[in-house]
């Protein structure tokens, strides 16, 4: 978006060196089993300062005193974790960047998360590309001053905190096959931390441990990167490892009960020009007639599975459980990212860090590309998606 350094990088670009690139980010890793652009977007200092705002506008929202109690409904009951804890350790908010008739840079919100998602890879991404195209070192994916040693020491400050790190593990369902298992070690490699499946610790009284050379380690914290979403087919798991919903000792980074509260459950509660018009479906009077110009949301879905992107009145009849359902005004993303081939659309996931007892940080982006309709959602052939790249600045 960046006009001169698009073309720059358009010019010199060439497969051998997206392949070299690709070679690059896999070196020392498992193989990434996601799509990686080609290109990293450029992002001007105007739409920056835009997503910042976006961002505060949210965050006021979500550090109102009443916060938890106006989003106590969005904990499905059976999936209640006690022992909850004052705030969420990370944040991550999603916007789709549309373009006005005056050719300004608008960013839109379109989902939001009170849960981690690629700290550690975003990183290692943004590296590769500057130095894989030979980029401008000046070029960074942080905000606010944050380098790369600055920001894995605030992520480990968070996640290790002054627990021995042998004693913190980053956990997941079959966590070595998940798609992201690149994030994880990198994670793991940067702080030392373990990567343990939910089946691979054990469960005394109320601890929790894990067996290392024929040695019990008790965990003191688990770096939570499970979503129970994906855990509500296989609920065997809970019972080959410990159910997270029971009385535990262990101190949870960041708690589970946050990917509910900040989440779709939170968007029409949210005043603000870069959010779209958003409403429980339960709670609208009268639908509006345009109905072409919005989404149909289920709240509890992950990855945008049962979006209805073309919403029509008989779709809506079809909802069984309104109170479920959102509806939201469409974001229109606008081909922004100007490709050899034509203009690609982007949304931006601002990443944030928020340790105890202090203010929440803005630290690095994720972007993600698309031609098709939206983006983020690949159970669909409209929703056609490139799914690692990141945002870099001067």
């Amino acid at each position: 978006m960046i006009k001169e350094l698009r073309q720059e990088f358009n010019r010199n670009f060439s497969e051998e060196k997206y392949q070299n690139f690709l070679d690059s980010l896999n070196m020392g890793y498992p193989k990434i089993p996601f799509r990686v652009a080609e290109t990293p977007v450029f992002i001007p200092v105007e739409l920056k300062q835009k997503l910042i705002k976006a961002g505060d506008d949210i965050l006021n929202f979500i550090k109102q005193p009443n916060f938890k109690e106006l989003t106590q409904k969005s904990i499905p009951a059976n999936w209640l974790v006690p022992n909850e804890n004052a705030q969420p350790h990370f944040i991550v908010m999603d916007f789709g960047i549309h373009q006005n008739p005056n050719g300004e840079l608008l960013p839109m919100l379109i989902e939001m998360q009170g849960f981690p998602s690629l700290f550690g890879f975003q990183a290692l991404l943004a590296e590769k590309y500057v130095s894989s195209y030979h980029l401008n070192a000046l070029l960074t994916p942080y905000f606010d001053g944050f380098d790369n040693n600055s920001y894995f020491n605030l992520l480990k400050k968070v996640i290790v905190g002054d627990e021995d790190p042998l004693q913190v593990a980053l956990m997941d369902i079959d966590v070595l096959h998940q798609k992201t298992a690149i994030d994880f070690y990198i994670t793991a490699q940067k702080l030392g931390i373990k990567i343990l499946s939910i089946t691979d610790i054990k469960k005394r009284g109320k601890a929790l441990y894990y067996i290392e050379r024929g040695k019990e380690i008790e965990l003191k914290r688990i770096y939570n990167r499970l979503i129970f979403d994906e855990a509500a087919n296989n609920l065997s798991v809970f019972k080959e490892g410990f159910d997270p919903r029971e009385e535990l000792d262990i101190e949870w980074i960041t708690h589970p009960n946050w990917f509910y509260r900040i989440s779709k459950y939170t968007m029409p509660f949210l005043q603000s020009p870069f959010v779209p018009e958003t409403s429980f479906l339960d709670k609208l009077s009268s639908l509006p007639a345009n109905l072409e110009n919005y989404v149909l949301k289920p709240l509890f879905s992950f990855a945008g599975s049962g979006v209805i992107v073309d919403v029509t009145q008989q779709d809506i009849k079809n909802i069984k459980d309104p109170e479920n359902w959102i509806l939201q005004r469409k974001v229109n993303y606008s081909p922004v990212v100007k490709a050899p081939n034509g203009g690609v659309k982007v949304e931006i996931r601002l990443m944030y860090i928020w340790p105890d007892h202090e203010e929440p940080q803005l630290c690095i982006n994720l972007a993600r590309l698309s031609k098709g309709k939206m983006i983020g959602v690949n159970h669909n052939k409209d929703f056609d998606w490139v799914g690692g790249t990141t945002g870099l600045f001067l």
